[in-house]
């Protein structure tokens, strides 16, 4: 280390205090590592000029070496960043000597120091622009993949998203970057909720729905916090907890009705079908008119620019209004079938980033049940023709709980017939291989 410089970094300020080298440095990392560190790689530690933090073993190796977190290390150094040495006026030691005349001017460079020592502070980050675009990127990919690829192939990078934000934010950042973060650890853990959720656990799927709404307040993000309460309201309607569903739908109406994005939409939508099934059904009629109002009145939002998970769409509106009306029987037969045949048509003429396999096949079982209503069973093996082609991967809670819907309503049919024993054969052993991830 060179004497005359100021310490940049915590490690810098360290290794000056114990009168450490670079080449002090390297030689104790390999010692630990048996690995070699360039004496750039050292440079950029000390200097702070790393966008990100080190591979694990090397933070395991530096919190040996000197008994402190990496985040720390390689933070700012503590206090004014100087190492102790003699001043010609004691600063900061005590009480100020008043009986001296110059007793003002130390006052002054006193709180000069302060100041100093707080743009310090200020202009540390451990977030660059670079790595901010790179998890905005990864979190738009997965948010669009999502909805179109087995889970199978998605969770481990989501996760480790996830883990990548978590870890961001117990550094220090400049508060826009710190909003962006919590925008993003938002949706990355909203993703991990409908990757518990999609397996069937609930209680954890709700979890990561809270550490989202958690994010959302921290970001203060009127948006996020309504997308968050849609997503408790969907993980509560697949559970069979329809009252829990309604209630988070309602306690995202204040947000959305603030942020009018693409959530409010969602949660008038998902309200909707929760009613539905409580048999409330006027009341859910009600809430799909609302959700076309509210459609009327959005502004899309950073949230909704991400696009795939996090924008309710069009199509994704008409199956949550099918599948509301389904429940409601043979008294809402024409507008059920109405909604499906529109969701569908209008999923297969949108853009691939705006297919969703589980919400088609949703929509598909709803126009089943509207079919059944009607006895039109060549027509039900049509509409559930596709959904039952979905490989075990794809088989989610969600679309396995839609299918168990259709096999309640034909059960209720008195009536037999050669179609329906293979169909009821062939959901039998839809539902029976449903998604479940390798150990």
């Amino acid at each position: 280390m060179v004497d005359e410089e100021l310490p940049r970094t915590r490690l810098a300020q360290v290794m000056k205090q114990q009168h450490m080298t670079l080449r002090d440095l390297r030689d104790r990392y390999e010692a630990i590592t048996r690995t070699e560190l360039s004496e750039r790689q050292a440079y950029r530690w000390c200097n702070g000029d790393l966008k990100g933090q080190p591979y694990a073993h090397a933070q395991a190796a530096l919190e040996q070496m000197f008994g402190e977190s990496t985040a720390q290390l390689l933070g700012p150094p503590h206090g004014s960043g100087l190492v102790v040495q003699a001043r010609p006026l004691a600063l900061g030691a005590g009480a100020l000597d008043r009986e001296r005349s110059d007793w003002q001017r130390q006052v002054i460079a006193e709180s000069a120091l302060r100041a100093r020592d707080f743009l310090s502070r200020m202009e540390v980050t451990n977030v660059g622009s670079d790595t901010l675009d790179q998890l905005t990127d990864d979190v738009r990919r997965l948010t669009v993949a999502y909805q179109q690829q087995p889970l199978e192939t998605l969770l481990a990078d989501m996760s480790d998203t996830q883990r990548k934000v978590f870890e961001l934010l117990e550094g220090r950042q400049r508060p826009a970057q710190a909003r962006d973060l919590y925008l993003l650890a938002g949706v990355a853990s909203g993703l991990m909720a409908r990757a518990a959720h999609d397996t069937g656990a609930s209680d954890s799927a709700l979890t990561h729905a809270r550490a989202a709404f958690a994010s959302a307040d921290n970001a203060g993000h009127d948006g996020l916090k309504a997308w968050a309460k849609g997503l408790q309201s969907l993980i509560a309607y697949w559970a069979g907890r329809y009252n829990d569903s309604v209630k988070y739908a309602q306690q995202g109406a204040e947000f959305a009705y603030r942020s009018q994005n693409t959530s409010a939409v969602w949660l008038a939508s998902g309200e909707a079908r929760s009613l539905a099934a409580l048999g409330r059904y006027e009341d859910a009629q009600r809430a799909v008119e609302r959700a076309t109002d509210a459609r009327d009145r959005v502004r899309r939002d950073d949230l909704d620019e991400l696009g795939g998970f996090c924008t309710f769409s069009r199509p994704r509106q008409l199956y949550y209004a099918a599948e509301a009306l389904s429940w409601s029987g043979r008294g809402a037969v024409d507008q059920t079938e109405r909604f499906a045949v529109e969701a569908i048509d209008a999923y297969e003429a949108a853009d691939p980033g705006e297919r969703a396999f589980g919400d088609e096949a949703g929509t598909r079982c709803a126009l089943a049940i509207a079919r059944i209503s009607r006895n039109e069973f060549e027509g039900v093996a049509d509409a559930m023709h596709a959904v039952l082609q979905l490989p075990t991967a794809q088989r989610t809670h969600g679309v396995v709980v839609a299918v168990q819907h259709v096999q309640r309503h034909l059960a209720q049919v008195s009536t037999e017939s050669r179609i329906m024993n293979e169909l009821g054969d062939s959901m039998q052993t839809f539902t029976s291989q449903r998604l479940a991830l390798t150990q």
